[in-house]
């Protein structure tokens, strides 16, 4: 079977029961970490030079501003990270592709964290909880699916996962074997965090790190999570640096090349505190200490509450970090973290947000400096020493272990101080203690990379020559395994799902498909406690299924909250019922110019009522805006808050053809009764049939045309071009051009 990617058509969903053909046979096509291309000379994109930015993409969504700049889409330098957890891989599939086109090339599976304690491979393709069920299937349809989709968007897909656990070298291997571009593995994380047995963890470690860098798999560590689970996080930064220093120096000790090996970094602080003093002098620290390898910004998820835009703000700032200490990598997590697993739409959100922020101050560094002297140096250095001190005292103690067994680890205060509050685990102790077999003085393994002592015959080019190759060199000797549970598989899912997926039939989603989840958002001029109990009850009344509030934030302690309820549907819409409006057909510009000269077409034109906006209707009147006067139209602009009956006059004074009008205010409906007037006193004064009457407004919308008796009606994202159109065709229609 060839590994050529079959492409996808960029108008069409993903087939996801086509990716599952064949997979028995399917290899990926390739494998390794892969970089980013960065032009030494920028790049040059629209109007404008970029100075760190990476090679564009050949489709890709712009963030919602680029239609203003001809939809450019400039692509920052480094790796962008999103993380994907639905729980269904063949959801999963498909939110990749999305953050693939809005500039994603990390996309990092997690884990079920149940995944830490299973002692083997997992077959089939259950359904997760937290995260997915990493499965040979699920692995190689992802991988699959990954090879159109960087096809599509014309960057390599960097695919990860987690290479944790006491099934690490068997996970590793999976991995090697599939074609995963990167992986987490840190065996401090078995041992802190999941309770592994630390010789047990270390020792795994050794194998699936060797294994890893084989396939060319970066590793990224997981020093991070001490900043996430110490009561106060902020105070130990000079352990996550021992952290990182110890898995490094184990990485390069069993054989991992160093630009393989990645730190994950966070922003150990969130507002309101005065993170800069903090975050930055931790961040320039580690650089310096670790010069010799890769820097994974991880955004901060420690103090990531309820409210989507919280995150969001927070990770601005953390951008910023990762640009003035040039990160290699930048994950976004995403802003929703805090109260939901991560809906697919956040994902792309997180990512819009690394890059708007990478655009805004690319060439940050060109233009601003790092000051070395005054505070920055002196925090800097008051964090080596510390993080020195700590590394002495754990050697002190009797290594690594014996630290552990004393609780030095993830103890909430700033070193050489102790809270006594750090997590302690007994060497002899935790998952698969006593596992550890010494291996026979002529042990044999006919594998490639392999760790530690094999006597390989000396008649043997490579290990695996013994068996005729092993899996890493011959993946056609690999056995795949379906599915194994007739009711939890991935089959029967899609069976469940096919009819919102290719059935015609309609729910909203946030999760996965069909699951007709839906956020609804409200002021209520409720105190906080009355307010949540509402917001439950108003989703209710709604017809919303299993409400509950999500975010909740207090405007005023009397005066009311802003409230975030998220419920279910239990309805659908059919897509025939959908009926679409046809698209309105452009002219060509150049009959547009012709037909104004032809007539000498004039309008009279205002903001109505007492809507003092006047911004968007100029960007339609002046040429600067690409207005109609770039067409040859002849205006008159009477301002903002002018009477309905002052424009009539004017058009009738002048002889206008037409009378363009703006209105924004929509209270109690007034954009509509503007409208219907200027049309009705149009007709009591007799010159209906010889004027064109056109509205626009951003709470405007074309069907409003018919219901007021205007010619056209224009909403959001209109330009000059379209009103000229509008009012061209309404000449032609009329006889008079």
């Amino acid at each position: 079977m060839t590994n050529t990617p079959e492409k996808l058509d960029p108008n069409q969903k993903m087939d996801i029961e086509h990716i599952l053909e064949g997979l028995e046979h399917y290899h990926p096509r390739r494998k390794g970490w892969t970089w980013r291309e960065i032009p030494q000379e920028g790049v040059e994109m629209g109007p404008f030079h970029y100075h760190d930015m990476s090679k564009p993409l050949k489709n890709s969504i712009g963030l919602p501003a680029s239609k203003y700049f001809d939809h450019i889409d400039p692509q920052p330098s480094c790796v962008v990270t999103t993380e994907i957890a639905s729980g269904r891989f063949e959801d999963d599939i498909r939110r990749m592709r999305m953050a693939a086109w809005h500039g994603a090339d990390h996309l990092m599976v997690i884990r079920t964290t149940g995944q830490s304690h299973i002692d083997g491979l997992m077959e089939g393709t259950p359904e997760g909880v937290g995260g997915v069920p990493i499965t040979r299937k699920q692995i190689r349809a992802s991988r699959k699916a990954c090879d159109q989709i960087e096809e599509e968007v014309g960057r390599p897909i960097n695919f990860h996962s987690y290479v944790s656990g006491v099934a690490g070298p068997e996970v590793a291997v999976l991995f090697a074997e599939e074609g995963i571009n990167g992986a987490h593995q840190d065996p401090q994380y078995n041992v802190l965090y999941r309770n592994v047995n630390m010789y047990r963890s270390f020792v795994d470690a050794a194998e699936a790190k060797k294994v890893m860098n084989g396939a060319r798999i970066f590793q990224i560590d997981g020093a991070h999570n001490a900043n996430a689970t110490a009561k106060a996080g902020w105070l130990v930064m000079p352990e996550l640096m021992v952290q990182h220093g110890i898995n490094c120096s184990f990485s390069v000790a069993v054989g991992m090349d160093k630009d393989l090996i990645g730190l994950s970094t966070v922003p150990p602080n969130a507002p309101p505190a005065p993170k800069l003093w903090y975050d930055l002098p931790y961040a320039v620290a580690l650089r310096d200490f670790f010069s010799d390898f890769k820097m994974r910004a991880q955004q901060n998820t420690r103090y990531i509450e309820a409210d989507i835009e919280e995150a969001i703000r927070t990770h601005t700032i953390d951008t910023l970090i990762s640009m003035l200490t040039s990160a290699d990598i930048q994950s976004t997590i995403t802003p929703d973290e805090g109260r939901n697993v991560p809906w697919h739409y956040n994902n792309i959100r997180g990512v819009q947000t690394v890059k708007q922020t990478w655009a805004a101050l690319d060439g940050i560094k060109d233009l601003v400096a790092l000051k070395t002297n005054g505070p920055m140096k002196e925090m800097v250095r008051d964090l080596k020493v510390r993080a020195v001190a700590f590394l002495e005292e754990v050697i002190e103690t009797g290594g690594y272990f014996a630290a552990v067994e004393k609780g030095f680890f993830v103890d909430s205060a700033k070193y050489p101080e102790r809270n006594g509050d750090g997590i302690a685990r007994d060497g002899k102790g935790g998952v698969a203690a006593d596992t550890i077999v010494e291996r026979d003085a002529d042990y044999f393994a006919p594998v490639c990379d392999h760790f530690g002592y094999n006597n390989v015959p000396a008649e043997l080019q490579r290990p695996c020559d013994a068996i005729q190759g092993c899996t890493l060199c011959k993946p056609e000797k690999i056995v795949y395994i379906d599915e194994l549970d007739p009711e939890d598989n991935c089959e029967k899912r899609l069976q469940e799902t096919y009819p919102y997926r290719k059935g015609g039939k309609i729910k909203p989603e946030a999760e996965w498909a069909g699951d007709g989840t839906i956020l609804t958002q409200f002021f209520v001029p409720l105190p906080e406690d009355y307010a949540r109990v509402y917001g439950v009850e108003m989703a209710k009344k709604l017809g919303l299924i299993d409400p509950e509030v999500i975010n909740i934030q207090v405007m005023h302690p009397a005066e009311g909250c802003f409230v975030e309820v998220k419920g279910k549907v239990n309805f659908e819409l059919n897509l025939t019922d959908l009926k679409i409006p046809a698209k309105e057909i452009m002219l060509e510009e150049e009959t547009l110019r012709q037909v104004v000269k032809k007539v000498g077409l004039t309008v009279v034109a205002g903001t109505v009522g007492e809507d003092e906006h006047s911004v968007g209707l100029r960007e339609i009147l002046d040429i600067k805006h690409g207005g109609i006067e770039k067409y040859g139209v002849k205006y008159h602009y009477l301002g903002t808050s002018v009477p309905v009956s002052k424009l009539v006059d004017a058009a009738i004074e002048t002889g206008a053809q037409a009378i363009l009008i703006s209105t924004i205010i929509s209270h109690n409906d007034v954009h509509r009764s503007q409208m219907k007037k200027l049309a009705d006193l149009c007709v009591e004064r007799g010159v209906r049939d010889r004027l064109i009457l056109i509205a626009g407004g951003t709470q405007v919308n074309a069907e409003m045309a018919a219901e007021t008796g205007l010619d056209a009606t224009f909403g959001r994202g209109t330009k000059g071009m379209h009103v000229v159109n509008a009012m061209v065709k309404n000449l032609q229609k009329r006889g008079l051009a």
